[in-house]
């Protein structure tokens, strides 16, 4: 069995992915990534086959980047799509199963769908998919719900917004390839029975006995890279530090110096993950170590806390790993594991609005007391971490069914 595994996203969309290709080729299966160019090398070197698609991504992490408007947003939307359809159709040759990670996936079914192959569309996050027990996520430049509009409304005014922004593009590449055309592009994205890769503590879907939708567990990739020696002496001289980051996602300079000043404020030393952003500390004293790419399995099993962004990826490694969390939302599923952190007692969700050193610090302070650690060891010991494998043998079960006779394949 051949599997296409794709996203457009950035480093929390494209690592569960790699998490899967890696559980399906220990299970003697083929697989390709589709991703952008940025991962390519990462990818490359695991020995995985691997198509890049659109532009670099990392470049937008920088908070000196202006947020592109919801005109400009639009105006990418063609030509997004149009690079969908070609690349991922191109990676797509051979295979027998298609699998779209995360949102923004317009092409992929479309491409199953002319192949006869099965196609899975796959959600990191409970709140991205359609359900009465939760408001959608906004779009980019759409304000959030305030509780006046039921969730319902609400979800039927998602799908319309999903329509508006790509159905034009998608119903044009459909037609040329002789496909009937889209009414329901949300529908048509996510399908009947979307895969939740989640784990069931931390982001549960809310109707568990659903029948359409399948939760998975998240896709881990395990990492046994050991830490560089730097980090090693750092961590073995002190009392466990801080550990700060924000992963891909835009980030000011300030903020590294409120992260650096809120750990100072409590006695703890501080470890500053650098990230697409480029965080660097203020100063050269020697209770901060600014730090690149790292196994994050590692480190975090040696900190006192993880202030971060709250991207699922981050999120699920620090739960697993028994640290207390400190969470800065700033876009997306974001705000939805802050809160799961500060509902499950393992950590904080910092309040809307730039953080300061002082605000850092009391959602810090917070983290850091005895209580919230001895949870986060509890919670650890209940995170799944076979996710990617059930999520493998699904995908073969699934191609088995799609060739028995009478499938229609």
């Amino acid at each position: 069995m051949r599997v296409l595994l794709s996203t457009i996203g950035s480093r929390g969309e494209v690592q569960p992915l790699v998490a899967l290709a890696m559980e399906l080729r220990a299970l003697g299966q083929e697989a390709r990534l589709c991703v952008p160019p940025d991962f390519r090398d990462w990818i490359d070197g695991l020995g995985i086959p691997v198509v890049p698609i659109g532009p670099e991504l990392r470049g937008t992490a920088s908070a000196d980047r202006p947020r592109p408007t919801r005109e400009q947003l639009l105006q990418g939307v063609e030509a997004s799509v149009a690079t969908q359809f070609a690349t991922i159709a191109e990676a797509a040759q051979g295979c027998d199963v298609l699998v779209a990670g995360g949102a923004l996936q317009i092409a992929t079914r479309s491409i199953a769908e002319r192949m006869g192959v099965p196609y899975v569309y796959a959600s990191y996050c409970p709140k991205t998919l359609p359900s009465p027990h939760h408001a959608p996520i906004p779009m980019p430049g759409q304000t959030p719900a305030d509780g006046t509009v039921d969730d319902r409304t609400l979800w039927v005014a998602d799908a319309q917004r999903w329509n508006d922004t790509f159905g034009a593009a998608l119903n044009s590449h459909r037609a040329s390839a002789g496909l009937a055309p889209v009414t329901d592009v949300r529908s048509h994205i996510f399908t009947d029975r979307p895969w939740l890769a989640a784990d069931p503590t931390l982001g549960p879907w809310p109707e568990p006995a659903d029948p359409d939708v399948v939760q998975t567990g998240a896709w881990i990739l395990a990492d046994q890279r050991p830490l560089p020696p730097g980090l090693v002496d750092f961590l073995d001289t002190g009392e466990p530090p801080v550990c700060f980051g924000f992963g891909s996602i835009r980030a000011p300079q300030a903020l590294a110096q409120a992260m650096i000043r809120s750990a100072r404020a409590l006695g703890r030393r501080a470890i500053v993950l650098r990230g697409w952003a480029g965080l660097s500390p203020i100063d050269d004293e020697p209770d901060c170590l600014s730090i690149g790419e790292v196994n994050q399995q590692a480190l975090f099993k040696r900190v006192a806390a993880v202030v971060h962004h709250g991207g699922a990826g981050t999120t699920t490694a620090a739960a697993g790993a028994g640290a207390p969390q400190v969470v800065i939302p700033q876009m997306y599923d974001q705000p939805y594991w802050a809160q799961r952190i500060r509902r499950l007692g393992i950590g904080s969700a910092h309040p809307p609005g730039a953080p300061t050193a002082d605000s850092l610090a009391t959602a810090l302070k917070h983290a850091l007391q005895p209580d919230v650690a001895g949870r986060a060891q509890i919670i650890a010991a209940a995170v799944r971490t076979d996710g990617a494998r059930a999520t493998a043998q699904r995908l073969i079960a699934l191609d088995s069914q799609s060739r028995a006779p009478g499938s229609g394949r």
